[in-house]
């Protein structure tokens, strides 16, 4: 990991026009004294092929190139879903899985004639979250992933949220939340178990390390 002062972190520009994603991150991050940057702020950020075979690569793609185009500290998320069955299809296409322009609903449907024949005790599945912040100059500061076990229901359920949240079933052993689809849960809920609300945590707790490493070894305090 490339060191870097805290100070400079304070500002971190978010590669996502994603509403919802950026008020996560600032809910989240905001404990630190970290503003999240939106795009539009810097006057919007080019499209970027992400055309890496993972997700952790995907994001670290989009972080580099956000960098570079703002010269900010920069924070990108590459997300989707697997399903054990499908060897972990639809994966990093997960937006894009029943073709362009990307369509939740036709996604959806697709997924739903994929596991047709598919019994309950096959159809598992988790979310996955990368996140990497990196450096003006795009070296990684942190690359972390979170995830969320379930499995594919046989119908949408819920009303909240979007993408795959009506057929994903959280089902985690010991949680209250166990046996709900994410679009039956309260922003609040879901935030506590998705995959990108744990993998923001391990950011966050990331950088809480580097504020203490930073503290601990400043002049001032020695």
């Amino acid at each position: 990991m490339t060191p870097v002062s805290t100070t400079d972190l304070k500002r971190i520009l978010v590669a996502s026009g994603n509403p919802k994603k950026l008020r996560e991150f600032q809910v989240l991050l905001a404990p630190l004294g970290i503003k999240i940057i939106d795009p539009v702020e810097v006057g919007g950020l080019n499209d970027v092929d992400e055309d890496q075979p993972t997700f952790a690569g995907n994001a670290l793609k989009k972080a580099r190139a956000a960098a570079e185009q703002s010269g900010m500290v920069a924070l990108a998320d590459d997300s989707g879903l697997e399903v054990d069955v499908l060897d972990g299809a639809p994966g990093v296409k997960s937006a894009r899985y029943a073709g362009e322009p990307c369509d939740d609903e036709r996604n959806n449907d697709k997924l739903l004639g994929e596991l047709s024949e598919t019994p309950e005790e096959e159809r598992g599945a988790r979310f996955v979250c990368a996140l990497a912040l990196v450096t003006p100059e795009g070296e990684p500061i942190a690359e972390v992933v979170g995830t969320a076990a379930g499995q594919i229901l046989f119908e949408r359920r819920g009303e909240n949220d979007f993408g795959y949240d009506p057929l994903f079933q959280f089902s985690e052993p010991g949680s209250e939340i166990t046996g709900k689809s994410f679009a039956e849960l309260t922003p609040a809920e879901k935030a506590s178990v998705s995959h990108r609300g744990r993998a923001v945590r391990k950011l966050a707790e990331h950088l809480a390390e580097l504020n203490t490493r930073e503290t601990t070894s400043s002049p001032e305090q020695q």
